[in-house]
């Protein structure tokens, strides 16, 4: 019911930036929390930040706060996710997920029902 399609990623230096979006069609944005997860080649996916449905709460992983911003833009049925001052263990293939959840700030992906195909982000040294 919900169609997610993250773009954005790529390949940057070490102390770079790079933004992602994800963008959502099917059913209404406002309502959703998004959250975006990363996994790595051989890793567990791993949670990286998550936004309310009306984008006044948010929460992230302790190794990206600070560095990295979710914010959405209802009108455009789009999340984003800011990252700076990149570092090469940020690289991995980034997922934008929903939940119905609308306040939920969780950072367990089994409750997560909708997710994007991902994007790859590769942070060199």
């Amino acid at each position: 019911q919900v169609q997610l399609v993250e773009s954005g990623g790529g390949l940057v230096q070490a102390g770079g930036s790079l933004r992602l979006s994800c963008a959502a069609s099917g059913r209404t944005f406002s309502t959703l929390a998004m959250g975006w997860f990363r996994q790595a080649p051989g890793k567990e996916r791993e949670f990286v930040a998550v936004i309310n449905w009306s984008g006044g709460m948010t929460f992230y992983e302790d190794s990206v706060r600070g560095r990295f911003t979710i914010f959405r833009d209802n009108a455009k049925k789009t999340v984003y996710l800011q990252m700076n001052r990149l570092k090469p263990e940020d690289t991995a293939v980034y997922y934008c997920a929903a939940s119905p959840s609308g306040d939920s700030l969780s950072r367990v992906s089994a409750q997560y029902n909708y997710w994007g195909q991902g994007t790859q982000v590769t942070v060199s040294s």
